[in-house]
C-alpha cells in the first residue's frame, strides 16, 4: 500500500489527527489523484458495510461444541512438575537432618550405654523453663485456634465423605 492509500485510509477511519485532516482534505479538494483515491476507497468502504458476514449454521455450532466437550481434559493436577516437588521435599529433608545432625554434635554423652546415660548440654545453650512457655496467653491462644482449625478440617472431611456415600 502506498503513503497516499494510507493518507486516505486513515482520513476515512478517522484515526489521524486533526491537522491531518484538514491537510488530507485539501489535498482531496486540490488534487485529481487525492480524489479518484479518495471515492475508490469510499467505494471499496461501503461495500465491506455493506457485506453479510456469514455465519455458521446452528448444526455445525453444536458439532463443535459437542466435539470439545468430548475431548478428555488433563486435570489441572497433571501439569504440575512432580521433579520440582520432590527437590523442594528432599530440601526441606536434607535440611532438617542437617540441623538435627548439628544439634546431636554438640551433645556430650559419657557413660556406657547400657548403665545410666550421662547428657550434658553445652554450657553456653540456655533453656526456658518450660512452665513459663506453656503458661503464657500466646500458647494458649495458639492451643485454641489449632483446635478450632482442627474442628474446620474434621468438618470438611465429614461433609466430603458424606457426600461421595450419597452420591
Amino acid at each position: 500500500m502506498n503513503t497516499i492509500e494510507e493518507k486516505l485510509w486513515n482520513y476515512i477511519d478517522g484515526t489521524c489527527t486533526p491537522a491531518e485532516q484538514e491537510a488530507i482534505a485539501r489535498l482531496i479538494e486540490e488534487d485529481a489523484l487525492y480524489k479518484q483515491k479518495y471515492t475508490e476507497l469510499l467505494e471499496l468502504n461501503q461495500e465491506f458495510a455493506d457485506m453479510d458476514l456469514d455465519e455458521p449454521s446452528m448444526a455445525f455450532s453444536y458439532n463443535v461444541m459437542e466435539a470439545i466437550r468430548a475431548e478428555q481434559l488433563a486435570p489441572l493436577k497433571s501439569t504440575i512438575n512432580k521433579k520440582i516437588i520432590l527437590g523442594i521435599a528432599a530440601f526441606f529433608v536434607l535440611s532438617i537432618l542437617i540441623l538435627l545432625g548439628i544439634t546431636l554434635s554438640s551433645i556430650k554423652i559419657s557413660g556406657n550405654l547400657f548403665s545410666g546415660l550421662d547428657l550434658k548440654l553445652p554450657s553456653n545453650v540456655k533453656l526456658p523453663s518450660a512452665s513459663s512457655i506453656f503458661n503464657s496467653t500466646l500458647m494458649k491462644s495458639f492451643f485454641v485456634f489449632d483446635v478450632i482449625l482442627a474442628l474446620f478440617l474434621t468438618d470438611s472431611y465429614l461433609r466430603r465423605k458424606k457426600a461421595a456415600k450419597e452420591a
